[in-house]
């Protein structure tokens, strides 16, 4: 600097930016003989307030060759800006916005477009949504060495519908119900316990699961299926269709099966016509016009009782009666009452039946096969490769007979509850015809002639046909 004519600051001058995160060097009056050092502009930094971010390598470029900045401004100092907090917001867990409906695609890379329906199912006690809080941000440092502060995130707040609980940190939402999750107005969370379809059930809706009550003001289409925890509730018409409901099921206008799908409910199923469907309900299967051609099971009753009140073909089954105001036709169409046993421990009887004859002859086959080679062994003339096959034949002898014991006691166990049959009887307030078959616990009567206003009930060994009160 003593080498200079004038002092420093008359060359050089420092200046800084408005947010005082830059500070700049510039030559006020550019001399071809100045000569300065990294400490002496060190120092008139410092003079000027520049304290922080101080770019001590370029302070050493310009006191190596001042000339070559003689002409610029040359940044020799940076600031650390501050970084601010980020803005909380609410994490849901399921999809609310995607409305899109797109076929799923299968493993084998084919597509079911009746696959088409996402429903938020959640259960109650359900984590549906979290609250991620804000955050403060990071303080940032000017090169006068002033704190920057900055900006803190703004807490997010859940907007809370019906049927869903926060808890007291509020952080967590959960779902109160059993139900499906959806946005509403004013972006609210709800879980409403119906789901509801205005509308056919088709390819634009695709197949239907659901945790809760199931509501469609339309029709099910042919091959589609609905699944629903609670009740299922059609205001039209089921075709070819699936339907389980672990509650009731109710079809204004009827079923029309066409020897496919199946309708089953854990309670009841309500409809006003059956035409070759397959339906099953754990207590009652209520029918107002007709029941025609159709396998029909329910855990108590049948009631076809309308202005119509027709059953014709098929097989009904009820644990315990059937009522209806006409049974068959005039052309004596072979039609099945079984009451007084769970549809399905006849079914399954029918099974074990099959079961022990299928037993029966392996058990026969087996043991001809073991006498010849018992003979083989009698004349020492058994190798090794029959001696293992004996051993095989053996062990699957006894494996047969144990399993033919277990059958034949569950088939005795079934047999039993043919005997308690007090509630099972079939009432007709009409007419009932030729061609029908009365079946009571283990008991089977043949319709041949017509009849008005009877009730068929065991009474002392046999069936009884009784005239209705």
């Amino acid at each position: 600097m003593s080498d200079n004519a004038l002092p420093l600051h008359y060359y050089i001058s420092i200046s800084t930016s408005d947010d005082k995160l830059t500070a700049y060097l510039t030559f006020n009056h550019p001399d071809d003989d100045v000569k300065v050092t990294a400490d002496q502009l060190e120092d008139l930094l410092k003079a000027s307030r520049v304290i922080h971010g101080i770019d001590y390598d370029k302070l050493q470029q310009i006191a190596n060759d001042p000339k070559a900045f003689c002409f610029m401004q040359v940044v020799v100092a940076k600031g650390d800006p501050p970084i601010d907090g980020q803005n909380g917001y609410i994490k849901h867990l399921y999809d609310l916005e995607n409305d899109n409906r797109k076929p799923l695609e299968l493993e084998d890379g084919k597509v079911d477009f009746k696959e088409v329906s996402t429903i938020n199912n959640v259960l109650k006690g359900q984590l549906i949504a979290q609250r991620i809080p804000a955050t403060e941000g990071i303080q940032g440092r000017a090169v006068t060495g002033e704190v920057m502060f900055p900006k803190a995130g703004k807490e997010a707040r859940f907007k809370i519908g019906k049927n869903v609980v926060v808890d007291n940190e509020q952080t967590n939402m959960y779902a109160a119900i059993d139900g499906i999750v959806t946005k509403t107005e004013r972006d609210k969370v709800n879980v409403f316990p119906i789901y509801e379809v205005n509308g056919d059930v088709d390819y634009a809706i695709g197949n239907i699961d659901f945790v809760g009550n199931v509501v469609i003001r339309g029709s099910v289409l042919p091959g589609f299926k609905i699944k629903a925890g609670g009740d299922i509730r059609i205001t039209g018409g089921v075709e070819a269709a699936e339907l389980e409901a672990g509650g009731s099921i109710e079809i204004s206008a009827g079923i029309l099966g066409q020897n496919k799908g199946l309708i089953k409910a854990g309670k009841n199923v309500k409809s006003s016509f059956i035409q070759d469907a397959t339906v099953e309900a754990g207590d009652e299967i209520v029918v107002s016009q007709s029941i025609m051609h159709s396998h029909i099971r329910a855990g108590k009753n049948v009631i076809c009782r309308g202005t119509k009140g027709l059953i014709v073909g098929g097989v009904v089954q009820a644990g315990e009666r059937v009522v209806s105001r006409t049974i068959g036709n005039s052309m004596s169409t072979a039609t099945v009452i079984e009451v007084g046993v769970l549809p399905e421990l006849r079914n399954e009887l029918q099974q074990l039946r099959l079961q022990l004859k299928a037993l029966n002859e392996n058990l026969e086959k087996t043991e001809k096969a073991l006498s010849l080679l018992d003979q083989l062994a009698a004349g020492g003339q058994l190798g090794p490769d029959k001696i293992s096959m004996r051993i095989k034949l053996n062990h699957t002898k006894k494996q047969a007979f144990e399993e033919q014991t277990a059958a034949r006691e569950r088939v005795l166990e079934i047999e039993k509850t043919l005997e308690d049959t007090e509630l099972a009887k079939v009432e007709v307030s009409g007419m009932i015809y030729g061609g029908a078959k009365i079946v009571i616990g283990r008991y089977t009567k043949f319709v041949k002639d017509a009849a008005q206003r009877v009730v068929y009930k065991l009474v002392e060994g046999e069936i009884a046909t009784l005239p209705m009160g």
